[in-house]
């Protein structure tokens, strides 16, 4: 059996990303042949990878890339903020983000086949934690501009019919701060319109008040709900004296789409006991 010195050691885990104690052993398993080692290493890891898909990613990032009148926006997800900082990891988001705008791809499964999801396994097992990528989308028209927020958790990407880069990047901006649901009025779903109704139906039959004036206020509240969460309705951030809709359209333009995502939005992260987690990942590593 060749000897395991600490600098083939050293060697396995510059090459590898994992820890001194598992290079070491797998070293000695493979009588000091790094290759076998890595071989080997890549089997077990990969094991160990797998496990850590099943474990929730609600944090991460979202990368955004614009050019000529087509953009993408990506968001990937770690466990924690601790590793969404981590250098490989943003690289590994600006890699994703860079071929979603080469190829236009926006379904995740096809666009992480082949080498990213090969960098993505890698990561998992240099890292120690999952990292799933969520989803992809893309906006295509006369003029498209982005913004990503400061923190690179919100990103927006603008299509209007016409205008500048800069007022869609300021709309971008606008989307990212106030969060619309529908670009007009007309566009919000009639299912949570209804259910808007009946909320306040509720809360205005509880004044009292004669049906006509309750039909009055119920009227009322669902224009307000309307008008708040509609993109052009909303008082714009940089200047509350006008709104987004009076904006665009002051540069002879129109908001046609918006994609918006914030990292980890709408995912269940489920409450796991401190000391029932310890204990399972003693159970992993036996």
């Amino acid at each position: 059996m060749s000897q395991v010195t600490s600098a083939l050691v050293k060697d396995l885990r510059e090459r590898t990303g994992l820890g001194m104690m598992e290079c070491k052993r797998a070293l000695v398993e493979a009588g000091g042949d790094i290759d076998k080692a890595i071989e080997e290493l890549r089997k077990s890891s990969g094991m160990k990878a797998a496990k850590k898909a099943g474990r929730t990613a609600a944090d991460g990032l979202v990368a955004m890339k614009v050019e000529s009148g087509f953009g993408v926006v990506v968001e990937i997800n770690s466990e924690t903020d601790f590793v969404a900082r981590d250098e490989g990891f943003q690289d590994f988001v600006a890699t994703v983000v860079e071929k979603a705008h080469q190829t236009r791809e926006t379904d995740v499964a096809t666009l992480m086949a082949g080498e990213l999801e090969s960098s993505r396994e890698a990561l998992v097992q240099k890292i120690g934690e999952n990292i799933s990528p969520r989803r992809a989308g893309a906006v295509e028209q006369s003029v498209v501009g982005g913004y990503v927020h400061s923190n690179n958790r919100i990103a927006v990407i603008v299509g209007l019919s016409s205008g500048s880069e800069e007022l869609a990047r300021d709309v971008a901006m606008h989307i990212a701060a106030v969060n619309p649901a529908v670009i007009s009025s007309e566009q919000m779903p009639a299912e949570v319109v209804a259910a808007e109704k009946e909320i306040y139906a509720a809360q205005a039959r509880e004044s009292g008040k004669p049906e006509e004036i309750i039909e009055k206020m119920i009227a009322g509240r669902v224009n307000k709900f309307l008008k708040e969460s509609s993109l052009v309705d909303q008082p714009f951030v940089k200047d509350p004296d006008t709104t987004v809709g009076k904006l665009v359209k002051a540069a002879g333009a129109e908001i046609v789409e918006f994609v918006r995502f914030e990292v980890g939005e709408g995912i269940e992260v489920e409450e796991v006991d401190f000391a029932a987690e310890v204990a399972a990942q003693v159970a992993d590593a036996s």
